[in-house]
């Protein structure tokens, strides 16, 4: 009984949004992907409560490459970019930013989150041209599967898979799989598949051997219920 109800609402929130995807992508078509996009993610962010959340997936469902099954995005987050990837069973918190993003499986941000393609979007080496006509280098950014972002966090290169990232960092690196990170910007303190807790500080070399050599174990994800 549960599953059919959820799936009439489902389908009772793609009728709804129906509308506005079309006019979206009519945008995109006519005034680029970021004009046409933006302004409707905007909007679909301050729907509020559980239908906010069953109306903003279905939207992102008919308009962005993909958006899985029992995806949350809650009231305030805003997309920039019609590339996104949303997988299955990712939530995602409050008032978060997400550029040109994939959030792979079972991901978890929590709110404020901000993910930023590259720390080099815009060029600073002439002084005889404002910086917002400079180039630069737009990175998309991946965050893998079963990772989780914590509180506050600024993510401006791609998180491996199992990762956790710690409340109010800054990742300006890649991270490899298993890392746990925390700080500004983000330094790995240990790894979820080591045998025992190590200090990479003093063991060096351990950690080079992770970053080159990969993790093996994958433990199985939690899933969601909306």
């Amino acid at each position: 009984m549960k599953r059919f109800v959820k799936q009439l609402v489902e389908l009772i929130a793609t009728l709804v949004v129906l509308p506005a995807a079309a006019l979206c992508r009519a945008g995109i078509r006519l005034c680029g992907p970021e004009r046409g996009f933006a302004g409707w993610s905007q909007l679909f962010a301050l729907a509020p409560g559980l239908s906010g959340v069953f109306l903003r997936r279905a939207f992102y469902r008919l308009v962005l490459p993909r958006c899985g099954t029992d995806s949350c995005l809650t009231f305030g987050t805003i997309l920039s970019h019609p590339t996104a990837r949303i997988g299955d069973r990712v939530y995602v918190g409050a008032n978060c930013s997400l550029g040109e993003i994939e959030l792979e499986d079972d991901v978890l941000l929590a709110s404020h989150v901000s993910v930023m393609n590259g720390s080099q979007q815009h060029g600073i080496e002439r002084l005889d041209v404002p910086i917002r006509e400079q180039p630069g280098v737009f990175v998309p950014v991946r965050i893998g599967r079963d990772s989780w972002i914590g509180e506050r966090a600024v993510i401006a290169a791609s998180v491996g898979k199992h990762c956790v990232i710690g409340a109010g960092s800054v990742v300006t690196k890649p991270i490899p799989d298993f890392a746990i990170a925390v700080g500004v910007p983000a330094r790995i303190v240990r790894f979820r598949n080591a045998d025992e807790s190590q200090d990479l500080d003093r063991r060096p070399s351990a950690l080079g051997s992770r970053l080159s050599a990969g993790p093996t174990l994958h433990p199985q994800p939690s899933t969601l219920n909306l």
